[in-house]
């Protein structure tokens, strides 16, 4: 077992005080949006082994049949798989969509030949896999998820009154619903920027005002005022109102896959994800947004968010089911005063987050390790661990193989 000393990224977008709070720690003032546990060179996890503290990503080059398993390096390659977040979100993330992986392979294959540094502001595809992930909620938590179907999205537009959105009511009306998706998303992408700015700013007013009555969809127009709030004129506040609005509760998780637009508004979570960098923008980020690619690789279709509650088994250890290999996120709480260690299957890497409580990891050869709130380790796969805790949550990473 080790444990992790990880990173915090200080993205803008991040809450000055959910992560800290967690942890224990005193705010620094800054956004503290996100703290990565894993091996992503980016920003890897370190732990210490006696010779001092080392990247993870640099053990398990040394040795990824030991730390990962025979089945994971078989299946999944002489990495870690999947990448795990604390996600303290206080003002939303830029919209955007993930390939699947098959696009993920071609599209760094053609960067590749095309000789794009990897580090270029308008490359892609930085690897050649996808980036499937799933949200679970740890407070109240805002988001953006699929398309809304043609005739509803075009109600609530025209419930704004904004005359230079109706030429899209009249769009979402009268094609099927994967042509009037694309039309849609096509021209507001890639209308005059000056003119998109004056409708986004005047659909944001509105969509303020209907926040503050009663209606059906009131929730929803109080997201995409906040949007605009903090992006105004941005194309991206028009392209969001394309979408569902979804809140989750404390527990709730969201599971996104490939060629689903998406966005993170306002809360604080655990997020999991293949350990990827391949994100296509489309909108509320001053960073490069590729439209031809992005409609490449967009789903063109309507969905109903499917909220995901975790499923319990027979050791009380609750599953949040996803349909990837790369990660299996779960839960296990354990009451008060409890006696009774969980058992840790072995074969696979893991990494345990303590949320709540106070953790104890025991292994067989009698080490011990402890975890407190907002602390994570790492199990290797050929260790045989054991879990308990006095009133704790304990949230565990692994593969799903």
């Amino acid at each position: 077992m080790d444990r992790l000393a990880n990173t915090v990224r200080p993205y803008a977008w991040g809450s000055t005080t959910a992560i800290p709070e967690l942890l224990g720690t005193a705010p620094t003032g800054e956004p503290q949006a996100e703290l990565w546990m894993g091996a992503h060179p980016g920003a890897p996890s370190r732990v210490d082994r006696g010779a001092g503290p080392v990247p993870l990503c640099d053990v398990i080059g040394e040795d990824p049949g030991t730390e990962l398993g025979a089945d994971t390096v078989r299946r999944l390659g002489p990495r870690l798989p999947f990448l795990l977040k604390l996600l303290a979100a206080a003002s939303p993330l830029s919209l955007q969509v993930h390939p699947d992986p098959e696009r993920a392979k071609e599209g760094f294959a053609e960067e590749e030949r095309r000789g794009i540094p990897h580090d270029a502001p308008h490359r892609n595809y930085k690897d050649a896999q996808h980036k499937p992930e799933l949200l679970c909620a740890l407070t109240p938590f805002d988001g953006l998820c699929g398309f809304r179907s043609p005739a509803a999205t075009a109600g609530l537009l025209a419930a704004l009154d904004v005359d230079s959105l109706k030429p899209y009511v009249d769009l979402l009306h009268a094609l099927p619903e994967a042509d009037a998706l694309r039309e849609v998303l096509t021209a507001v992408l890639g209308a005059d920027h000056a003119a998109m700015a004056e409708t986004a700013e005047a659909a944001g007013a509105a969509a303020e005002r209907l926040a503050a009555e009663d209606g059906p969809h009131r929730a929803a127009y109080a997201a995409y005022a906040f949007i605009a709030r903090h992006y105004p004129g941005d194309p991206g506040v028009i392209a969001a109102m394309l979408l569902n609005h979804v809140r989750l509760s404390p527990g709730e998780g969201l599971y996104l896959g490939a060629g689903v637009p998406h966005a993170y508004l306002d809360g604080f979570g655990i997020e999991i994800m293949a350990n990827s960098d391949n994100v296509l923008r489309c909108g509320l980020t001053p960073k490069h947004v590729d439209i031809p690619e992005l409609l490449r690789v967009v789903r063109f279709e309507s969905t109903v968010p499917a909220v995901l509650r975790p499923e319990a088994d027979a050791g009380g250890e609750e599953v949040y089911a996803t349909p990837v290999e790369e990660f299996r996120l779960s839960r296990q709480v354990f009451a008060p005063a409890s006696e009774t260690p969980a058992t840790l299957p072995t074969g696979a890497p893991q990494i345990l987050l303590c949320t709540a409580g106070t953790a104890v990891l025991s292994a067989a050869d009698g080490t011990r390790l402890t975890l407190g709130q907002g602390e994570s380790a790492f199990v290797r796969a050929d260790e045989r661990v054991e879990v308990s805790g006095d009133g704790a949550t304990v949230f565990r990473a692994t593969v799903a193989l």
